[in-house]
């Protein structure tokens, strides 16, 4: 697979990383308005994780002004957009248009009606749509899929679910439904994007929070499914105090096990309650999840790209889920504004 990345911010720094490591999977092109960007000097990139970006060869690299430039390389097979989420669509648009298969960050839209209509075009020209939403391939969260898929503790009997962030003072666009959408488009879709991988489509959603204009800043939900034995709460959001800038993790029960994670960030440190798996006889078994280097997900998510175009199911990137969580997450805004079930 040759593919080219679009964006060269933080996340487009990550993957190309990834495309360093990955097998099968090539790059060959990046474009970037940044003039310095596109002379290699990406000293200037910092994120929440992995190594700050540094100075890199460009050489070997077709580098372009404008996603349409790089289009016209007929010898790219995937673009990979990392651009700002607002983009996205026009973005994932104009590569499918163009022929192009397309990886694209999450959230692949800021709407599931946009994200549909993707989703629906790819299918019409032929090619894959998938979205890099990294949450099921970190160790602890793709520990559940797998259980999930493989029944090995049996039925997954639902769990719950949270995800909070400090005060978002670095994006002014943060709470902007235009731009970024909020937490629950921008944070919570992670945890949308799970619970549709674990448990499909909610049949009914009960949700209430706190709105800030037009999107929700805080919010816990509760999902039933067509199971009865399925109950499934998930919270999360923004609260605005400093010092506690990010907290997730989850307890989901199945039918002969308990899977328990949580792990918190603070302005002094990280506290980790490490993936705890508690048997049904009440033995505790604490598995082996690897480094424990986020980075290493975004290598899997390459990988598996490249093997969805030499013939294989697309899995967790599959457009269609991408554009299910967010449908799930207007199902729980929309539960929020009116006050009552959907």
């Amino acid at each position: 697979m040759r593919a080219g990345i679009a964006g060269i911010g933080f996340m487009g720094w990550i993957h190309y990383l990834a495309y360093q490591r990955a097998t099968g999977a090539e790059l060959v092109a990046f474009c970037t308005r940044d003039p310095q960007r596109r002379g290699g000097d990406w000293t200037g990139i910092q994120g929440n994780f992995g190594p700050p970006g540094k100075q890199i060869d460009v050489s070997d690299l077709s580098v372009y002004e404008t996603l349409d430039e790089m289009l016209e390389n007929d010898s790219i097979d995937l673009i990979d957009i990392c651009l700002p989420v607002h983009l996205h669509v026009d973005a994932v648009r104009k590569c499918l248009e163009a022929g192009k298969h397309v990886l694209c960050e999450k959230p692949l839209a800021l709407n599931a009606d946009d994200a549909a209509s993707l989703v629906e075009l790819a299918k019409s020209k032929g090619l894959h749509l998938m979205v890099a939403h990294v949450l099921a391939y970190l160790p602890e969260f793709r520990l559940l899929v797998d259980a999930q898929q493989s029944g090995k503790y049996g039925k997954c009997l639902g769990g719950r679910f949270k995800r909070v962030i400090g005060p978002v003072d670095w994006n002014p666009d943060f709470y902007n439904p235009e731009k970024v959408g909020g937490p629950l488009i921008d944070l919570h879709v992670h945890d949308a994007h799970l619970l549709r991988l674990l448990f499909g489509m909610p049949k009914e959603v009960i949700s209430r929070g706190r709105m800030r204009g037009e999107t929700a800043s805080y919010f816990e939900s509760m999902m039933t499914y067509d199971d009865p034995d399925v109950i499934v709460s998930v919270g999360g959001g923004t609260i605005d105090q400093h010092g506690r800038p990010f907290t997730h993790g989850y307890e989901v029960h199945f039918e002969r096990a308990t899977i328990q994670f949580e792990f918190a960030g603070f302005d002094d440190g990280t506290e980790l309650m490490p993936v705890k798996i508690i048997h049904e006889g009440g033995k505790i078994e604490l598995p082996e999840l690897g480094s424990g280097d986020p980075a290493d997900a975004f290598v899997i998510e390459v990988q598996t790209a490249a093997d969805v175009l030499a013939g294989k199911d697309p899995g967790a990137l599959a457009g269609q889920l991408a554009a299910d969580a967010l449908q799930i997450c207007e199902l729980e805004l929309k539960s929020i504004k009116n006050n009552t079930s959907v």
